[in-house]
């Protein structure tokens, strides 16, 4: 720890540790020190955490093209978890705006699924006053993405014709709301089963995909936001205006490139068509944070939960994320809020 402002914390803490690449089996729950932190760090007792499609990738280490980063043999970084919500115990020297007590929310690069995390004090906000922090743990991730997907990508304009393909999942279910808080008309595409869900958070049409196509539906739409990944580009470019946007944020890809390879071929394309076909990743960041809680604190988004697992139960969660494809999020509560 540094020597910023603190308050003092136990020396050690438990957390979920990976040491080799594989299935959610190789996710334990050990005894580890609590995390260090720089002056430019906030430590976090962490109340709950969610998981999300990152921490899959980091279990399996699929796509391999995420070995290069992350360690060919096994993850240098050893505790799983990105999504972070909690009370703020300790402060670094060069960080003003938060101190010990403050409840706050981030993603981090890892080290959430642990009683305590070391959270950059530029990725972290206050958590929406009207929410628990188990629901606070589903939005960094999910909700950052959904933003930057609509906002900064998607250039999303009040009145547009928007689809959010992949609507009934993490990011999925933000981007919904989002869609129809910034003023457009919102079509969900999902299955069957969550059809009554995305209504529920606001869309104006919902296309079930077991039964229907969206790309060969005849309809087009202004901007069509992608994050199930599963129809070529060609498909998707049919369902959109001729001036629309097509955003690229997620599927899963070969077990080589994931994605990646997709959002390559989204760039390719770019210069010779006359509708937008962009893809990104997401980047943790404090301004869409601060405008979600804005959003949250107003009563104009839900932060829906399927699933609740404690810490000791994090391999069973994130077994549950990669079998079954759940609907809204899947939580894990580390300790009470009011421990």
């Amino acid at each position: 720890m540094s020597a910023g402002r603190t308050t003092p914390v136990t020396d050690t803490m438990r957390a979920v540790v990976q040491d080799r690449y594989g299935s959610a089996e190789v996710l334990t729950v050990r005894q580890l020190p609590c995390p260090s932190i720089t002056d430019k760090d906030l430590l976090v007792r962490v109340q709950a955490a969610s998981v999300n499609y990152a921490d899959l990738v980091f279990v399996t280490g699929e796509p391999y093209l995420a070995r290069l980063a992350f360690g060919l043999s096994g993850p240098r970084a050893k505790v799983r978890g990105r999504d972070v919500a909690g009370e703020v115990v300790a402060v670094g020297a060069a960080v003003s705006g938060f101190r010990p007590g403050d409840r706050v929310y981030a993603e981090i690069d890892s080290g959430s699924f642990a009683e305590y995390a070391a959270v950059p004090a530029d990725r972290a906000w206050r958590t929406p006053a009207n929410v628990t922090p188990m629901q606070a743990a589903t939005v960094p991730l999910a909700g950052v993405t959904a933003w930057q997907g609509l906002r900064d990508h998607g250039r999303l304009q009040p009145g547009q014709r928007v689809l959010v393909n992949g609507a009934s999942g993490g990011v999925g279910t933000f981007a919904v709301q989002l869609a129809k808080a910034l003023g457009a008309e919102v079509t969900g595409v999902c299955r069957d089963r969550n059809v009554d869900l995305v209504r529920s958070l606001g869309a104006d049409d919902v296309i079930d995909y077991t039964r229907e196509d969206f790309t060969r539906s005849g309809r087009q739409w202004d901007l069509i936001f992608d994050v199930a990944g599963r129809h070529r580009l060609t498909d998707c470019r049919r369902a959109l205006t001729p001036r629309g946007t097509l955003v690229l944020c997620g599927g899963t890809g070969s077990r080589w490139f994931g994605p990646v390879g997709r959002l390559l071929r989204s760039k390719v394309w770019a210069p010779f068509v006359s509708q937008r076909v962009t893809g990104f990743l997401s980047a943790p960041g404090q301004q869409p944070l601060r405008e979600l809680t804005e959003l949250i604190e107003a009563g104009r988004m839900v932060l829906p939960v399927e699933r609740t697992f404690p810490l000791d139960r994090a391999a069973e969660a994130v077994r549950l994320f990669a079998e079954e494809h759940p609907r809204s999020k899947i939580v894990i509560e580390v300790a009470p809020a009011n421990s």
